[in-house]
């Protein structure tokens, strides 16, 4: 089946799509990745926008899909838009995903269908040692004003000369990232990535290892509670995606002044060697069948505001 027209007429009361402008360090030699807000669910559900952000996230959110369900031209994952939308509050979000899968037709021209295929994928297990994750704590109640589920930005950042590092060359920052409400949260370096994680599931990280493998990852382990846990790996050859801490382009500036405090490293390990040494988990190869969004049609010009 093809999905070329609106459905049931739901559009958003006005929406604006623009090319967005390339994103700049903030002056410490830092570039932030920027979060999209509002929607259904969160404090802002009237509106909505996405900076900078690309065709193929967007077709990720309205059909509910990982990066790797989605087939089509590579420009879907390059060119980039900034898009704002108001909407009635009280817009569900199944209602939501209805919007910007028409947004996406009117303004991008956008066509897909939906295809079935057998693919490589990945069966996390628990290693043969046994798991090495600390269960969380009891949740605390969250205050109304955080009853939300935005992404919550990181926090604000020491100037350059006062950012202290851990012993693998990580920023230590002011404040634990996701607030008290839980959540993962990763930071790039250059040949290091992390993951923080905070009263999180296993289900919940094999989909986050989904994004980062390009693959689907199902969750075998049999493990039913909540965890904190942190895995730092080489993210050489994978996904990238979070906040991301280096110099500007060019060098110089905060970044050249950053550096100098970053400590003397070690690689660290794959991926694959770090699930297992670090969490007690093991990512098994398999095959199955994977349910992929195929764009047949898209423009990388919007129409008109």
């Amino acid at each position: 089946m093809v999905f070329a027209s609106l459905a049931c007429g739901q559009t958003f009361d006005v929406a604006t799509v623009k090319s967005a402008a390339p994103p700049t360090p903030n002056g410490r030699g830092m570039v932030r990745f920027a979060f999209a807000t509002g929607g259904p669910g969160t404090n802002d559900p009237g509106r909505i926008h996405y900076p900078f952000t690309t065709l193929k996230a967007l077709l990720q959110n309205a059909y509910d899909v990982k990066d790797f369900q989605i087939s089509g031209p590579d420009w879907l994952a390059t060119e980039r838009f900034d898009i704002q939308a108001t909407m009635p509050p009280e817009t569900t979000k199944e209602q939501f995903k209805v919007m910007l899968q028409n947004l996406l037709a009117e303004r991008f021209k956008v066509t897909v269908h939906r295809e079935t295929k057998e693919l490589p994928m990945y069966s996390m297990i628990v290693a043969k040692n046994g798991p090495k994750l600390k269960e969380s704590p009891p949740e605390t109640p969250a205050a109304p004003a955080d009853a939300d589920d935005t992404p919550k930005p990181p926090p604000p950042l020491p100037a350059p000369g006062q950012m202290k590092f851990d012993p693998q060359g990580f920023p230590i920052l002011p404040a634990p990232p996701g607030g008290g409400r839980g959540g993962m949260f990763q930071m790039m370096m250059p040949g290091r990535a992390r993951l923080m994680a905070t009263r999180q599931t296993m289900q919940d990280l094999a989909e986050r290892l989904s994004s980062v493998l390009t693959k689907p990852v199902t969750d075998a382990t049999g493990l039913k509670a909540k965890y904190d846990f942190t895995l730092t790996y080489s993210p050489e050859g994978l996904a990238g995606g979070g906040l991301f801490f280096g110099p500007p382009p060019g060098g110089g500036g905060g970044g050249e002044e950053a550096r100098k405090n970053m400590p003397d490293v070690e690689a660290p390990q794959d991926l694959f060697s770090a699930i297992q040494a670090q969490l007690g988990l093991k990512l098994e190869p398999k095959k199955g069948p994977v349910t992929l969004i195929v764009v047949d049609k898209a423009e990388k010009t919007p129409t008109e505001n």
